[in-house]
């Protein structure tokens, strides 16, 4: 007779703007929870938006997001997801009863060098630490 488990908790981030804070977010979560949440990314900027300093500073941390490519929001992705996280969306994301939504405005470090973009990738890593807390305390 085995145990069973509880599902891992679904996080959706859509960035409509650019892919840079939704994909630091979204790998943050991913490397920080572990096998704990389940993370998806979405947004509408085209595969080659990724800013080369956004990479960089991510790999100073050691998370490699120069092979993600940002994913087009999709109806069936949101309806999917437990938590549905919008940075500067408005009314571009499609909102469903019953989801949670968290909304999160953050400069947008597009065009930015990585010096710049630093100190938005700390931020994110530190509220990212605090949406765990919340999505899977345990």
């Amino acid at each position: 007779m085995s145990s069973s488990t509880a599902p891992r908790p679904s996080v959706l981030f859509v960035c409509v703007h650019n892919a840079g804070r939704s994909q630091m977010a979204a790998a943050f979560l991913a490397h920080l929870a572990g096998d704990r949440v389940e993370v998806r990314s979405a947004g509408s900027a085209p595969a080659d938006a990724v800013n080369p300093a956004v990479v960089e500073a991510m790999s100073e941390v050691g998370i490699d997001i120069s092979a993600e490519t940002p994913k087009i929001l999709r109806v069936e992705t949101v309806e999917a997801s437990d938590v549905v996280i919008t940075m500067g969306c408005g009314d571009a994301c499609p909102v469903f009863p019953g989801k949670r939504y968290l909304d999160w405005q953050l400069d947008d470090p597009a065009g930015q060098g990585v010096d710049a973009v630093r100190p938005i990738r700390d931020a994110i890593e530190t509220r990212v630490r605090g949406l765990i807390s919340e999505v899977a305390p345990d």
